[in-house]
């Protein structure tokens, strides 16, 4: 991106806005990776080095109970500056049937599952402490998968900041059904009700070596974020993400992101004869302005509670920009 300023929610009685400095950079990354150190087919180097050759700045590699050691990684793959393994973990918990995942960014050490039986709040909510109490940061991963967790769980989840509203796996129920919801849709049920949280996508990828064809492949490639931070460093892009300074793709980048007191404006990456739409959206998930033109521009009104960006590509692909939050 040639240059950003994103406005962010801080909250203490109110929510206010406060200016973030302008960006040195911004890194694509994938924060929800698996390798044969616990369900992938491939070994971490193998993993690594897709990421690298693709075109990413930086991966978190989040196996199920066992924190991969990146130093000799970094010192194969990130020699020269210009590429990143971060450490984590996915925490894999589960009561009364329904799974609760809860990743750990910048675990250097491993956290068990906490094992809380006081329902899902309080399942997650142990995971969650766990993983602060490690300096790390939490992500909620996959909300419906196992239709484990409601829009008014993550409400009740207190200091947790990211959750995954889109992620590449084949059986995270995504777009919900059977009268419940999608997860963009209780990302804007949370929102309406003051809760932030700011939404990452990611790849949940297991397989390097059966790509195509398999219809339960968890394939590289689907779903990333690009973060702002200063420099490419674990602790300054962990930080950024705890914030909210990235925006989430499934294939849609921004050339330039722009908010300002009087509105938002957006100017698509655009690639070949690609169309793009972009959704201006509001509380309650209402659309406040659907947009075809490129740089897209809203216009605050003054009534908003909330708003975030969508943009979906001709072809299926979409990028997702974090709520603004506007004091009345």
């Amino acid at each position: 991106m040639k240059r950003a300023l994103f406005l962010f929610a801080l909250f203490t009685c109110s929510v206010h806005l406060v200016a973030q400095p302008p960006p040195s950079r911004w890194y694509r990354g994938n924060t929800h990776t698996h390798t044969k150190n616990s369900d992938g087919d491939s070994p971490p180097e193998d993993v690594v080095r897709w990421y690298k050759t693709h075109g990413y700045d930086f991966v978190v590699i989040t196996d199920h109970e066992h924190v991969t050691a990146v130093d000799p990684l970094n010192a194969e793959f990130g020699k020269d500056g210009k590429f990143l393994v971060i450490p984590g973990q996915e925490i894999t918990d589960r009561f009364d049937k329904k799974p609760y995942h809860v990743n750990g960014l910048g675990l250097t050490q491993v956290v068990m599952p906490k094992r809380s039986t006081a329902g899902a709040v309080a399942n997650v909510q142990a995971n969650v402490d766990a993983v602060r109490q490690a300096r790390a940061v939490p992500q909620i991963n996959h909300p419906n998968f196992g239709w484990a967790l409601t829009a008014q769980d993550l409400i009740q989840v207190k200091n947790a900041s990211i959750f995954e509203i889109y992620n590449g796996h084949p059986r995270v129920n995504l777009l919900g059904g059977g009268g419940s919801p999608s997860v963009e849709e209780m990302w804007d049920t949370v929102l309406t009700a003051g809760r932030i949280y700011y939404g990452v996508a990611v790849d949940d990828v297991h397989h390097f070596k059966r790509l195509g064809g398999e219809p339960l492949t968890a394939a590289p490639g689907q779903g990333w974020i690009y973060v702002r931070a200063a420099e490419l460093s674990a602790p300054a892009i962990l930080a950024a993400i705890d914030r909210g300074d990235f925006y989430a793709s499934s294939g849609v980048e921004l050339s330039d992101y722009t908010v300002n007191a009087k509105g938002m404006s957006l100017t698509i990456k655009a690639v070949g004869d690609f169309r793009y739409r972009t959704q201006f959206i509001g509380a309650g998930g209402q659309v406040l302005s659907d947009s075809i033109t490129n740089p897209a521009v809203y216009k605050f009104r003054g009534n908003e509670k909330y708003v975030r960006a969508k943009v979906i590509e001709s072809n299926g692909a979409m990028a997702w920009t974090q709520p603004v939050f506007r004091k009345k």
